[in-house]
């Protein structure tokens, strides 16, 4: 199993690539992680979030469990998380991580989710959410190993 965060935006800052280098790497043995970078061209706002959700879902690898980034979604706590991973191991497909532009993910991309994830109430930074969706997910994984890395 594989797992990919398809992001909208690029050319990142230095520390979010060395964030999201270092979380990518732990998790090179439990979950390889793989970030998918997005761009579009248009200006228009409404254009903009169709072309994002389009070049979103051809980003998609075929029969991925796809879980959109949404603050409208379902908060976990990590255990929580980790009981998700355990789940998504058990169905044997890659995952696939979506996070929209600055208006957010087009209908279609929801539409194509199979589950919705929010990260809590605050509004974050997309360069920051990709971050925290990777240590997220390196603590899943943690946790279902039994490595002392959560101390909750």
């Amino acid at each position: 199993m594989r797992a990919y965060l398809i992001a909208v935006g690029e050319r990142m800052p230095a520390w979010v690539q060395q964030g999201w280098a270092e979380y990518a790497k732990r998790l090179s043995r439990e979950l390889p992680l793989q970030l998918v970078e997005i761009s579009t061209k248009s200006r228009d706002p409404a254009r903009t979030m169709t072309e994002e959700g389009a070049a979103l879902l051809a980003a998609i690898p075929k029969g991925a469990h796809t879980v959109a980034l949404d603050g409208r979604g379902k908060p976990w706590s990590s255990e929580e998380l980790a009981q998700q991973l355990a789940r998504w191991r058990m169905q044997g497909k890659d995952l696939a991580f979506l996070v929209g532009g600055a208006d957010g993910l087009a209908p279609d991309v929801f539409a194509r989710a199979d589950q919705r994830w929010s990260l809590g109430p605050l509004t974050l930074p997309h360069p920051l959410v990709r971050i925290v969706v990777a240590e997220q997910l390196y603590r899943a994984a943690s946790l279902l190993a039994n490595h002392p890395y959560h101390r909750a």
